[in-house]
């Protein structure tokens, strides 16, 4: 009589109180659960993540040994690259590990930790890729005053902004779900720590979560790609309302090219995942999609910048060797 008047003092019902237990780990059920396709998975990822690691290390050493290279510029895709790096690193190595290990847990805080720095890393990536077009913008269509508009202090102003705002978005999400309650299930449908996979386990009411997480991350994803959007509207707008020759209107649009492939690649996934209202049957599919702006696309970035870009590949032969980039 004592446990069940406590109870509605609490106003919640006993199975409901049966169910809510602390959670110290989640199981992390992974990419696959056949045992004879892990091996095969791991050469694939610890490949993607090598391959992530020396690609994007090499740009970030570039663009800071390079003087050529200290420019506006230059100084958001090293932003880049050290953005990349630390991207996967949230993800990949937990999957690797998972992936030869028997017990594929992952500790509550551990969970809360990589949930935290995923969508930190992730915003700021979506911040700075609007960035970049804005200094293609000023570039292209303002280029006399482009060293004074784009001066070192208002570089590290921007970058700065993009850093911080996407802090306290992240803090919003983490702390908004280590709240939560979880009694459904330790068994966590996905390959690392996520919002929306974490919602599925929670036996509280998750509406707000599920507003925070589709107003709030749409507002900042999109809001940043519609500026990305009007940056190249008014630059493709400013070159065609020039008597500028092929050659000229071919160069002025190489330099936007390689920017706007890796806008493509990074918010068509996003945008598929988080925009999208949580469902049990999208999981498979976010999951998919997941693999790709987690792992692939960080791989992407430095290959799009260095092939189409000239100057990077002169840089890369010179500080690298020329025997690496054979003619």
């Amino acid at each position: 009589i004592q446990i069940n008047n406590s109870l509605l003092l609490l106003n919640l019902p006993p199975r409901v109180m049966e169910n809510v237990t602390t959670v110290n780990e989640f199981l992390l059920l992974g990419l696959t659960s056949v045992q004879e396709l892990q091996p095969f998975f791991f050469v694939i990822f610890i490949t993607i993540y090598l391959i992530n690691l020396i690609g994007n290390g090499a740009i970030l050493v570039m663009v800071i040994l390079e003087p050529r290279l200290h420019s506006p510029m230059y100084f958001f895709l090293g932003n880049l690259s050290c953005l990349d790096i630390c991207y996967s690193s949230v993800t990949l190595p937990k999957v690797l590990v998972n992936l030869v290990s028997t017990h594929k847990a992952i500790s509550f805080l551990g969970c809360i930790t990589q949930l935290y720095f995923f969508h930190f890393l992730g915003s700021t990536e979506a911040i700075l890729l609007a960035v970049m077009a804005f200094d293609r913008f000023v570039a292209i269509c303002n280029p006399l005053r482009y060293n004074v508009i784009m001066n070192p202090n208002v570089c590290i102003l921007l970058a700065a902004v993009a850093w911080l705002t996407s802090f306290f978005y992240a803090l919003m999400h983490s702390v908004m779900t280590a709240h939560l309650n979880f009694c459904h299930s330790q068994k966590l449908n996905h390959f690392f720590c996520d919002v929306k996979p974490l919602l599925e386990l929670a036996c509280n009411n998750t509406l707000l979560n599920q507003w925070l997480l589709s107003v709030v991350t749409g507002s900042i994803s999109m809001g940043a790609f519609l500026l990305t959007l009007l940056s190249y509207f008014y630059i493709i707008g400013f070159l065609l309302s020039k008597n500028w020759s092929c050659r000229i209107l071919h160069k002025a649009l190489s330099t936007c090219v390689s920017h706007f492939m890796v806008v493509c690649l990074f918010y068509g996934p996003v945008g598929f995942t988080y925009i999208r209202p949580a469902s049990a049957t999208s999981m498979i599919q976010d999951r998919m999609v997941a693999i790709i702006y987690s792992a692939v696309t960080p791989v992407l970035n430095p290959l799009i910048y260095t092939l189409r870009n000239k100057e990077v590949m002169l840089a890369l032969k010179k500080i690298f060797g020329k025997k690496l980039f054979k003619d």
